[in-house]
């Protein structure tokens, strides 16, 4: 039987220890949307200097990438301003195509699942090697829909198979009523709430 890790209680304790060492270490957050980020920003914005990485290959159509995007920079810019950055690469949805190929008829949650985190997560760890960040992380794991052990394995192998120093940031953001607390954020700064997770096959 798989072992229970409470990551929230390792977070939790990280975030004292930070606070302790008068530091204020760079993260660079993966986000898939300004809804699930909410909450998250809002709880590590007095830890770290932030940079909200906003890579989601997986959404279907552009369209629906580009909305998303705006109510990112809606977000930040509302809420944080100058203080938390926004980076985001180019919409490429071809290359989450290719991560699924084979796994189409997966049923939400199962392996497509796990190779889209695997190709999002991967990318944050070498952006966050190569700009020099010395944490990274994902907003993923608010949503009750997501596993937060898949998500945290893939995000230590991310760490481990990227020859760079910035380290994972454990999570499991949904604790502490953190995707009830989305919700309010939500509501609070206007925010679209999509209706499916991102990709084609997650419309159905």
């Amino acid at each position: 039987m798989e072992q229970k890790i409470n990551f929230q209680k390792r977070l939790d304790s990280l975030l004292e220890e930070i606070r302790e060492s008068g530091k204020t270490p760079s993260l660079l957050l993966h986000s898939c949307c300004g809804p699930c980020s909410s909450y998250c920003l809002e709880y590590l914005q007095d830890y770290f200097q932030i940079t909200v990485f906003y890579y989601n290959p997986n959404i279907y159509p552009e369209a629906e990438y580009e909305l998303r995007l705006s109510e990112q920079k809606k977000l930040i810019d509302e809420a944080y301003g100058a203080d938390v950055g926004l980076l985001s690469l180019p919409y490429d949805h071809q290359v989450f195509l290719d991560a699924a190929k084979g796994y189409e008829s997966e049923p939400e949650g199962g392996l497509r699942c796990v190779k889209c985190f695997e190709l999002r997560l991967n990318e944050t760890a070498r952006i966050a090697g190569e700009q020099g960040f010395d944490y990274f992380g994902t907003t993923l794991t608010v949503s009750p829909h997501k596993n937060a052990m898949i998500l945290n394995k893939v995000g230590h192998e991310a760490e481990n198979s990227n020859t760079v120093s910035a380290i994972w940031l454990e999570s499991d953001f949904k604790k502490k009523n953190g995707y009830l607390r989305s919700i309010e954020l939500s509501k609070q700064y206007d925010l679209y709430r999509q209706k499916y997770c991102g990709c084609e096959y997650s419309i159905y």
